[in-house]
């Protein structure tokens, strides 16, 4: 998954139809890893589909699991920087419009609980608190 920051104070963020919940989700781009395909290359090839950036910059933000009770899905979180527009190159049958969200906003849609993708929420959090953190 990809933590797009489109200048020091906006990430581009999606909305993403997901049919398990019956609804339209604001998310974080993110996407499967094809076979042998490392997670970098997947993030950078996902942000490109799901975005219509590209980035110059990405470096790893965190690693986690999703669910380790039932699943074995292990989620790479980068950040992706220096970003420009090549435009969004979409698969069959995706249906997903990017918002470009100020920081503060998108911290205030994680309190009121706008945003409830589990994987986004663990993303921004691990950015956030590092954004705080004290040396």
């Amino acid at each position: 998954m990809i933590l797009p920051l489109l200048d020091a104070g906006r990430i581009v963020m999606i909305h993403n139809v997901r049919h398990g919940v019956g609804r339209e989700l604001l998310e974080l781009p993110a996407g499967t890893l094809e076979p042998d395909e490392v997670p970098i290359v997947t993030a950078g090839r996902e942000l490109v589909e799901e975005t219509g950036y590209r980035a110059s910059r990405l470096d790893p933000l965190a690693e986690f699991f999703m669910s380790p009770g039932i699943l074995s899905e292990r989620m790479h979180a980068f950040i992706a920087q220096d970003l420009t527009w090549v435009g969004q190159a979409l698969e069959a049958g995706e249906h997903i419009r990017t918002e470009i969200v100020d920081i503060p906003t998108v911290r205030a849609w994680m309190r009121d609980g706008r945003i409830e993708d589990a994987k986004t929420l663990a993303a921004l959090g691990v950015y956030f608190a590092r954004m705080t953190a004290v040396d």
